[in-house]
């Protein structure tokens, strides 16, 4: 078994292949294989992670069935001997990194979700005292924590481009009031169900990102669940406001590609063995302290 998939390749297939996952469209069905890729300021870097699909595969689908009373979602089976022709004939490269989901229009929009004062909206709160249309108070410091999750939804850009900040009145202009108001409440209710689980884990989530669809009419959670990819997550015994926190995310990676000062466009590069191993180490860790399970590809 591989440890590092940069790519999946089914024969005779043709998939899409977005910033990290790979979907094959089964007609009734989508096959969505979670690849090593890393993103990071929306840039591909030029080598992968170990077992960081298999982390955020399997770490959605823990997600996705203890809030399955909460709220539907995508997901089918992640048992690769269920999947049709030709998928279950390669297990070597779909096992523990891939699921079987739902297929259904995706809403265009990220439902951003913050708890924290950090990333992006810490930059726009020094100048404005605001994050995306949102007043806060005054005198917050990096990393404090929000009165209340506040939701903060973007534009979903397509490969190579950004995502971009919108208000929640400029949200139910691209999809309607009633999505968006839904997709506002139901976000921020499973954030603080997710907070308060992480919280009796001893981690901290910051803040995070859901995508919705509509299958059958109803909309659906979909994609990726609170995993390191699309959140923020800390160590609670480590937290302390006013300054960047240690975390089990991306954001190790982010903080290296700034310290090199990476321009956020055009090729990504190379990361370093020790960024490499020290990242895969932590996906590991995030998804071990979580579920309290020892994971295994």
């Amino acid at each position: 078994m591989q440890t590092t998939i940069l790519q999946t390749n089914i024969p005779n297939t043709n998939p899409k292949r977005g910033k990290v996952r790979d979907v094959y469209d089964c007609v009734e069905s989508l096959i969505i294989a979670a690849s090593d890729r890393l993103s990071a300021f929306d840039v591909i870097m030029q080598n992968g992670i170990p077992f960081k699909g298999a982390v955020l595969t399997q770490l959605s689908k823990f997600w996705f069935e203890l809030f399955a009373g909460v709220v539907e979602n995508h997901f089918i089976t992640d048992d690769v001997s269920k999947y049709p022709a030709p998928f279950n004939q390669y297990p070597d490269q779909l096992k523990g990194r891939s699921m079987q989901v739902k297929k259904g229009k995706v809403l265009p929009i990220e439902c951003i979700i913050r708890g924290y004062i950090t990333g992006s909206g810490w930059k726009e709160y020094q100048k404005t005292q605001t994050v995306c249309g949102h007043k806060l108070p005054a005198g917050l410091r990096q990393c404090d924590k929000l009165p209340q999750p506040i939701f903060t939804p973007s534009t979903k850009a397509e490969l190579g481009a950004h995502d971009e900040n919108i208000t929640i009145e400029q949200c139910a202009k691209i999809i309607g009031k009633d999505k968006a108001d839904y997709i506002s409440s139901k976000s921020v209710e499973i954030f603080k169900k997710a907070s308060e689980y992480a919280a009796s884990r001893g981690i901290i989530l910051a803040d995070t990102k859901f995508e919705w669809g509509v299958y059958q009419g109803k909309l659906i959670l979909i994609d990726e669940v609170l995993t390191p990819d699309s959140s923020r997550f800390w160590p609670a015994d480590k937290y302390e406001p006013g300054r960047d926190q240690e975390s089990f995310d991306k954001q190790f990676v982010r903080n290296y590609l700034e310290a090199i000062n990476f321009n956020k466009s055009g090729p990504g590069v190379v990361l370093p063995d020790d960024i490499v191993h020290k990242t895969s180490a932590k996906y590991i860790e995030c998804y071990e302290r979580i579920t309290g399970k020892k994971f295994a590809l």
